[in-house]
């Protein structure tokens, strides 16, 4: 029988047997070759890299495709919209434009006044500055009264001598005749005397005195009468064309000095808007130093351009309307009132298709704008609603 103590003694053998059998069972590996008890692993931030990059390159990838995505409808959207305008509208984008006047005076002088200031509408005739006109009001009053003295001279010739001249010539014809008679007897009794006494009772002296007394006499007779049908007959037709001749040329030299007094006032020449004040007061004003620079209302017109495949689809006098960004809601009418028959740039001598369609022309489309809200500059959308059929038949 066992006791106690056997059980001692057995229980270390069987508890190395299983040992040695496990041991004895588990294949042999060479020390070289054997793995560590725990395996290596990469550390944080390297794994958190390339967890970032591997993310960041699907978000490329997607964004890539999202917008390739994008373009390709748009692309469909533009063609489509394309072939719709086509068959129904033009739009063309541009800038409203206007007429300006840079105003300046005909004349050298020094500058009175200016009655206008910047941004002030003006009216087609009102006054917006003056020249000094002290030295030239003297001028023309001087001309006039050359004028009104030269006239008088003309309406004398014309009138001819009056009746009471003409007495006075009759006359002087009357009294010239009677001193001839009285000196043609004179001489007449001397010459007789003479020869009864044989020249004793007159010398020679005396009868060639009463001679000369009695030539004297009829070269007055005639003067006189000359002088009588002179005021008869009146002035001669030179002399008349030579006064009216002096007064035209006085009369031209007044009108001359009467426009520069009127180019002394410098006028609006239609409605506008006054942009910019150039002179003041005071300044030398001349023909080539412009006063004032006005902005003419009307008209208006936008200025777009079309492209040559465009160009064909238009024409003179088309309906348009023309909208604003300052006005997003509203709309003013319009037309077609210019197309340009020459190309923006000068084209090359040999030309390709995708050349020649990239050519543009000047087309203006005038607008009405009674309320002027249109300022020039301002950028504009003008559409033109197309009429194929229309078209097709001019």
């Amino acid at each position: 029988m066992s006791g106690p103590a056997d059980k001692d003694v057995a229980s270390p053998a069987s508890r190395t047997a299983p040992a040695a059998s496990a041991s004895a069972a588990a294949p042999t590996t060479p020390a070289s070759t054997a793995a560590p008890a725990t395996p290596t692993t990469p550390s944080a931030p390297a794994a958190a890299s390339r967890s970032f990059f591997d993310r960041y390159k699907k978000f490329l990838i997607a964004g890539l495709l999202v917008l390739a995505a994008i373009a390709i409808g748009f692309g469909f959207w533009r063609l489509g919209r394309n072939s719709g305008k086509d068959q129904d509208r033009l739009v063309l984008y541009g800038n409203v434009d206007l007429r300006q006047v840079d105003l300046s005076f005909n004349d050298s002088e020094r500058i009175a006044e200016v009655l206008v200031q910047e941004g002030a509408k003006v009216t087609r005739g009102q006054v917006l500055a003056r020249l000094d006109t002290s030295r030239l009001k003297p001028e023309a009053a001087t001309a006039e009264a050359m004028v009104e003295a030269q006239q008088a001279a003309v309406e004398k010739l014309h009138h001819g001598s009056r009746p009471q001249e003409i007495a006075q010539a009759q006359a002087n014809v009357a009294s010239a005749k009677a001193d001839q008679v009285n000196a043609h007897q004179q001489w007449t009794r001397l010459t007789a005397l003479t020869k009864l006494t044989t020249g004793r009772a007159i010398s020679e002296q005396d009868l060639e005195s009463a001679k000369d007394a009695m030539d004297s006499a009829q070269a007055r007779l005639e003067v006189t009468e000359k002088a009588l049908d002179m005021a008869q007959i009146g002035p001669r037709k030179e002399d008349v064309a030579q006064a009216e001749a002096q007064l035209r040329a006085n009369q031209s030299q007044l009108e001359l000095l009467r426009r520069q007094l009127a180019d002394s006032e410098l006028v609006a020449p239609s409605d506008a808007v006054v942009r910019s004040r150039l002179l003041e007061p005071g300044e030398m004003a001349s023909p080539q130093r412009p006063v004032l620079n006005l902005a003419i209302l009307d008209p208006k017109w936008v200025r777009a351009y079309v492209s040559e495949p465009d160009l064909g689809r238009i024409h003179a006098g088309m309906k348009a309307s023309v909208s604003t960004d300052s006005f997003p809601g509203r709309a003013l009418s319009g037309w077609i009132g210019f197309i340009s028959s020459v190309a923006e740039f000068t084209p090359k001598t040999v030309q390709t298709p995708e050349l020649r369609s990239s050519l543009v022309y000047e087309v203006r489309v005038f607008v009405q704008d009674p309320q002027d809200e249109m300022r020039l500059g301002m950028p504009a959308t003008v559409q033109l609603h197309l009429d194929p059929a229309a078209r097709s038949q001019r």
